[in-house]
């Protein structure tokens, strides 16, 4: 039996929780740490010990690190435009908190660190799929603050030996992601509208394309990321390698749509070359953004959702 002790920070938010209950049912002991500034307390594994406490904080980051072998670190304010309308609220999560818990990793001497970043740090380029080997061009501070995480865990690798890998993922969607509230993603938006009885609003003609990744594909690759090989560093892209328009989308979701002005900070259109996780870590994706975006409105009409 594998008896590791395992930290997810962020582990009663969206991607974290459903990562959480994945490690339990492997065996493996867990432990999260949140301070339920977006985490959900009922999305709380009950098999995993509990610290509540800040990412930034070091009286609550080194007790969290002592005795783990692996970090999960998928504590984030992931937002553009939250990152817009509040960037040194977001760039102290984003940005030092991801220093703080590799600092604090590595004086724990842990074993391995998982970084939890966004396809978001490329920005518009050239031509597609995005591959890792493109120089970033983040046109955000969100973006700019995941792209920071990434150099401080490649550095880590670098300078201290720690083994380290970031994994971008490209726009997670699935169940218990937020709907709630005036920073959601496209699908969470375009879901709590039809359930409100209101038009679905599309930022721009719509006919801008996004790679959805299902939560399930990305806790999948984390697993992965946790023994494999390599671990130096360098970024994987977790994607779908197609991608839909919010057109799509809001067709998928059914009801009325109104459109309004593009958003600023916005790509036009994100696609993935997930090569480099297929060869690193065996990895590809399983679910089909139709099947799991009719799948979901299905259960979010047919039972609520809380």
């Amino acid at each position: 039996m594998d008896n590791r002790l395992i930290l997810v920070t962020g582990g009663a938010g969206f991607i974290g929780s459903s990562l959480v209950d994945a490690l339990v049912e492997l065996g493996l002991r867990v432990r999260v740490l949140d301070n339920f500034a977006t985490g959900r307390r009922e999305h709380l594994n009950p098999q995993a010990e509990l610290i509540e406490g800040d990412i930034c904080d070091r009286a609550s980051i080194l007790p969290a690190l002592a005795g783990v072998d692996c970090v999960f670190h998928t504590a984030a304010l992931a937002r553009v435009p939250l990152s817009i309308a509040k960037p040194m609220e977001t760039h102290l999560a984003n940005a030092v908190g991801t220093l703080s818990v590799l600092v604090a990793a590595r004086d724990q001497s842990v074993r391995r660190v998982v970084y939890s970043g966004s396809s978001s740090v490329y920005g518009d380029q050239p031509t597609l799929p995005l591959r890792e080997d493109m120089k970033p061009n983040p046109l955000n501070p969100y973006a700019l603050q995941k792209l920071v995480g990434e150099q401080y865990t490649r550095l880590f690798h670098s300078l201290f030996g720690m083994q380290t890998l970031t994994l971008r993922y490209f726009n997670v969607f699935g169940r218990r992601m937020t709907t709630e509230g005036a920073y959601v993603t496209v699908i969470s938006a375009f879901l709590r509208a039809r359930r409100e009885g209101l038009p679905l609003t599309i930022h721009g003609d719509g006919e801008q394309t996004r790679d959805f990744t299902h939560v399930s594909d990305v806790v999948r690759a984390n697993i992965l990321a946790m023994d494999c090989a390599i671990a130096d560093g360098r970024a994987l892209n977790i994607g779908q390698g197609r991608n839909v328009s919010v057109m799509r989308i809001a067709e998928l979701i059914g009801g009325p749509a109104i459109h309004q002005p593009a958003r600023a900070g916005d790509a036009r259109h994100t696609l993935a070359d997930f090569g480099e996780a297929e060869r690193i870590l065996g990895w590809g994706p399983r679910v089909t953004t139709e099947e799991a975006v009719e799948e979901l409105a299905r259960e979010y009409f047919s039972v609520g959702h809380s």
